[in-house]
């Protein structure tokens, strides 16, 4: 159902709230992305590391109000409330848990049903369009979420269904894995830098807005290093859905050479994205959680790395 129309609730993820006046100067020595880039029209993805580059929280985050929100997965909330707090303290600034004041939507192929809530939104990656109080934003191709205020969510839904068929969550999953973008959960929370899941690739990271927490990590790694773990997305003849963290082997590593990073059911089996060592990748002997485990292939990602283009942003 990846592929048609239909509209589910975004249950797998929390938000954020960061406001006040220093709230985007605050949150710029803190995430990967450029919060100058942020507007009423537009929205992006981004991270939040640790000083070795390793990545606490994935999120899109846009403005609302006196501030910004994210949106992450649920479990990542709690920890991430904590740890900015402890830097917020001489800032002018508010953090909360805005979970419950938000209702979200993903919707595949479903621009005719925002368009009858007054929501016209562009095609482009990360555009952003508000009406009557609410909000879209384009994810990927064909694919939008809707934020809707709490107390608005039971009318909305009845006008989404009374349009779309009801999909998902793993529908909406499948949609992100074939669009190639990845995703911080608990079981995965500091394991990866970045570029690890492609995350300059979408739009998550910018290399021209100076300092950030872990910066010089995912710098030098960019401009520097070789990354020898990156994204791939794979295949499974299965209708078990491995969990974000499991481990992936091959006969060329002595220990495991990646991990899961999302992954979702298909009408035939298992597609998922997943941190993979290149060489491991040039072998093809890629097996699910133990070296004998079931055998993985590869599948085509939606867009092609280039460094040039990255460090552009």
């Amino acid at each position: 159902m990846a592929d048609s129309a239909f509209f589910c609730p975004l249950s797998h993820e929390g938000v954020l709230a960061v406001r006040g006046v220093d709230a985007s100067k605050f949150l710029q020595g803190q995430l990967t992305c450029n919060l100058d880039y942020l507007s009423e029209a537009k929205a992006t993805l981004g991270a939040r590391c640790t000083q070795k580059g390793r990545m606490q929280s994935s999120f899109r985050i846009l403005l609302e109000g006196d501030g910004v929100l994210l949106a992450m997965a649920s479990e990542l909330i709690e920890a991430q409330l904590l740890d900015l707090k402890k830097y917020a303290v001489f800032s002018k600034s508010k953090l909360t848990d805005e979970s419950a004041s938000w209702v979200r939507f993903g919707l595949s192929h479903g621009d005719a049903a925002l368009a009858s809530l007054g929501l016209e939104l562009p095609q482009d990656t990360d555009s952003v369009v508000r009406a009557n109080d609410l909000i879209a934003i384009r994810v990927s191709p064909a694919r939008a979420e809707l934020w809707v205020r709490a107390e608005q969510a039971d009318d909305i839904r009845n006008l989404l269904a009374a349009q779309l068929p009801e999909g998902s969550l793993n529908d909406w999953l499948l949609g992100q894995i074939r669009a190639g973008i990845g995703q911080v959960f608990g079981q995965t929370r500091e394991e990866f830098i970045p570029q690890m899941i492609n995350l300059q690739a979408v739009g998550g990271v910018s290399f021209k807005k100076g300092c950030y927490t872990g910066q010089e990590i995912v710098a030098r790694m960019q401009y520097l290093g070789k990354l020898k773990r990156r994204l791939y997305r794979l295949t499974l003849a299965d209708n078990g859905v491995p969990e974000p963290g499991i481990e992936l082997f091959s006969p060329v590593h002595a220990s495991s050479a990646g991990n899961v990073v999302l992954a979702a059911r298909t009408g035939s089996g298992v597609e998922l994205l997943a941190v993979l060592q290149a060489d491991a990748v040039e072998n093809g002997n890629i097996r699910l959680g133990n070296p004998e485990g079931q055998a993985l292939l590869l599948s085509e990602l939606p867009y092609t790395l280039d460094a040039k283009l990255e460090t552009q942003r």
